[in-house]
Order: C-alpha cells, then structure tokens, then sequence
C-alpha cells in the first residue's frame, strides 16, 4: 500500500499551524494515484480546520498521533445540515466516495470545550449565535459506500461525532468516543438514511445519545435506516444510550442491538418517534442497563426501556417547526411496531414507560425483562419525559416496573420487577396498564412498592389474557 505522510505535504505540529491544507493535499494525491494510506505521525497533535476525506483512502493515525479541531469558529463555515444551518457545521467531511477508511490507534479531537460557554452545574452553557451556529460536528459522511472506521478514538466532541448520511456498507468496530457527558448535542454515532452498518466492540461516552437512528429531513432522498447490528459495545449517556428517533421522516426498520452494556445513562434504550416516519422491526437482547435521574436539560428520566409515538410540538423552537415538511404547520407521527426486547437486566430510578397516541404503538414483546428500581440520586422522580410532544412533556405519574399508556398487543413474558433498599413515596406498582387493546401477562412477577399498592394495576384495558 502507498503511504502518502502529511509531513511531506506541509504539516507542522507546532500548535500554530492550521493543517487542514496539507492534510487536503495529501488526502488528494492520494486518491489520485488510485488509493492508499495518509498517515498521520505520532508525537504532537496537528491542529487542523475543515478538510474533506475522498475514495480508496485510508486516514491513518499511529499510535500517539492526534488530529484537533482548530478553535477559530470563523474557519467552520459549511452547514451539517445543509439548507439548516443552525445545527452546527462541518469539520471532517465526505460526499460521494467509496472505500473510506478511518484506522489506526491514534486520536481524532473535537477540542469541544473551546465552542462552549461557561460550565454550569448541570451543562456547559450554549454560546448565543445568530443563524449560523459554528460548533462543528467531528465527522461528517455524505453517500459513501464501503466505509470502515477502527482503532481510532474520537474525544470531545462540540456537537454530533460521527454522523453517517446516505453511507451503505459500514463497518465501525474497536473504536472509542470519549465525549464529555456536560456537553448537549454531543452524540457519539448517528446513522442517518444509512444502510447495512455494523457496530461492534465499541466504547462510547456521550453528553446526547450514544447510537441514535435517524432519517433527517434535509437528506430525504437517501432512503430509511436499515439493516443494523450493534454487538458488544459499552455505553454511557447523559441523555439515551440507544435512541430511534426522534428525527424520522421515513424509515427506521430493521435494527438489532446486543450483548451490549449500558452504564450510568439517563436513559437506556429509547424509541422516541415524533415525526410521520415509522420504526419496525427491531430487536434488544442480552442487554444490561444501569440507568439514573439527571438535570431536566438532558431529555429523559432514567427508563431503561422507552417505546414512544407522539406528534412533534409544533413552535418556533429548533426542535419543532423546522423538522416539519415544507408547508405543514400541525405534527404528524408515524406507528412504532414490532419490537422486542429479550434478556434485559435493569437497575435504574425508574421503569419501562410503553405509550403513544391511538393506534401508534403496537406488537411490544418484553421476554426475559428484569427491573430493579433504587433511588440513587436527589432528582425529583414520579416523571416520564414525552418530550417534544404536542400536548404532553413531562408526565407526572407513579414510578412502576412497567408503565403502559395506549398501545396494542403488549406482551410482558417472563417479567420481574423488583423494588431496591431506597424506595420513594412515588415509586407505585409492578405494572401499570391503561388502555391497551391487547395485553398478555405471562409469568409477571412483582409486588408494589408498598402493600397499599396493586402489584398490577389495569385501567381501561381490552382483551386482556393472564398465564
């Protein structure tokens, strides 16, 4: 393999230099001469602005080597998301190649902090921007097709780390994100409209979602989310370890995630549909969750198992009108089907919270699901969040094994729930069910938190069937 070393092209690891030209140039000989390795040097790091990645090149940083954003926002000028560009901005880029490739034992920094505010208790403050909001995303991949991504480790990430767009044949594996968890907006991997990807042997620390499945708005024509495994990774989150949604205007379908564990998040594993796109077929095995409560900044309130369907609020918040098709003006949300969730071990402040609006939600199986509930922290508890949703935010409601709210054909089969040494006057049932067409109660154990409460608790429940 030819080796193209970007020191003979002009970098310099002076903490001065901005690299971003020479890493270009040597990125584009290389591909010219029909591929090869761009190595990346160990010793001192290379600050570099925006530079885009092309075919048939691997980017390899040795062992000790290490790329870092320039902190100069006004170098950060192409948008994440196109046409939107108050979502943050492009610093390691890629469109319309094939065969790209991440490799080698070094490091990737997003530099975070310097794009941040001050540090609060809770977050680092948001710095006010108008228009254009210049935090870049590490990386940004657009319809690249064989991408591989290993050995690297990305860290401190100002907004999105890796986000993938359109890619097809992927394969990240051995890698880590170590983001820092007082960021907002820092997630670890996002797959967008990506296709065939597989997931494995990671470690990722984020102050947003570690894996989130999506399909944007502002890259549509690139099709659903299908087609992903997720193996053996480690994850923690101050927001959703593993989230579909809540961004999906076509398709999420397809997805496993397995032999996994999830560490200290403020939610586990998440399915938060608010938009008309739908999310089916999708399967949680062998998992273990270990959730806790965090500030209201971060969405989420400690369920380990979350499955939602409710219409986007419509405002003039980031999060609302600007997700909407051009000319819709009222929420639309699409069903969430066919999931399953077996072999999940959960300690967390909270539990499983299962609900949408009529006829959203339908064909959840919970087989093989153990939950413990302990309070663990001072936050306030006896919440769901729903947010963004249209009429609800955050629920008030008793902390229960299992909370169900509007669904149909739910099955909790060989289902424990168990109360921990710190209990609160909120924590309620085992199970709680309310308008579900379709519940089947299959070796169900668990008592209330307290004798005064019902170890299961139906309300306005049809076709209910107990083994």
């Amino acid at each position: 393999m030819r080796v193209f070393d970007i020191t003979e092209y002009g970098a310099v690891a002076d903490g001065q230099t901005d690299n971003a030209g020479a890493l270009q140039k040597a990125i584009d000989a290389c591909t010219a001469a029909g591929g090869g390795r761009v190595r990346v040097p160990a010793g001192a790091p290379f600050m570099a602005g925006p530079f885009d990645l092309r075919s048939n090149v691997d980017l390899h940083l040795e062992r000790g080597a290490r790329i870092v954003a320039n902190p100069d926002e006004a170098v950060y000028t192409k948008s994440a998301f196109r046409a939107n560009p108050g979502e943050g901005s492009i610093w390691i880029g890629g469109e319309h190649a094939e065969h790209v490739t991440i490799s080698g034992g070094g490091m990737i920094d997003g530099n975070g902090i310097a794009f941040m505010g001050p540090e609060e208790k809770a977050a680092y403050v948001l710095k006010e921007f108008h228009v254009v909001d210049p935090r870049p995303h590490i990386l940004t991949l657009v319809d690249i097709h064989g991408l591989e991504i290993t050995g690297v480790t990305f860290k401190n990430s100002s907004y999105w780390c890796v986000h993938l767009i359109g890619c097809v044949d992927v394969d990240i594996h051995d890698m880590r994100i170590e983001n820092h968890l007082k960021i907002r907006n820092s997630d670890g991997i996002d797959l967008d409209h990506s296709r065939n990807v597989r997931i494995r042997d990671c470690t990722i620390e984020s102050g947003d979602d570690c894996i989130c499945f999506k399909t944007r708005r502002e890259y549509q024509e690139y099709g659903p989310t299908d087609n992903v495994l997720v193996t053996n990774c480690t994850m923690i989150s101050t927001s959703c370890s593993v989230k579909l949604g809540s961004e999906n205007m076509d398709a999420i379908r397809n997805i496993e995630v397995r032999d996994c564990v999830i560490r200290s998040s403020n939610r586990g594993i998440g399915i938060q549909n608010r938009d008309e796109g739908i999310v089916e077929n999708v399967l949680f095995k062998n998992i273990t969750v270990e959730g806790r409560l965090f500030d209201d900044v971060w969405w989420g309130k400690a369920e380990p198992i979350y499955v939602t369907a409710y219409k986007r609020k419509a405002s003039a918040h980031k999060d609302a009108n600007i997700r909407f098709a051009e000319g819709q003006t009222v929420g639309r949300v699409g069903f969430v089907r066919n999931v399953r969730f077996e072999n999940i071990t959960c300690t967390s402040e909270n539990g499983a919270f299962i609900g949408g609006e009529t006829g959203k939600v339908s064909d959840i199986v919970l087989d093989g699901v153990t939950i413990t509930l302990n309070r663990t922290t001072a936050f306030p508890g006896g919440i769901y969040d729903l947010r963004p949703s249209e009429t609800i935010g955050l629920l008030s409601a008793p902390t229960c094994g299992v909370y169900l709210q509007t669904a149909e054909g739910v099955v909790l089969r060989n289902t424990t729930v168990n109360w921990g040494t710190h209990t609160a006057a909120h924590f309620g049932s085992a199970v709680f069910a309310s308008d579900v067409n379709g519940l089947t109660l299959e070796n169900v154990n668990g008592t209330g938190a307290t004798d005064a409460q019902e170890p299961i608790r139906i309300e306005k429940c049809t076709n209910v069937i107990r083994k």
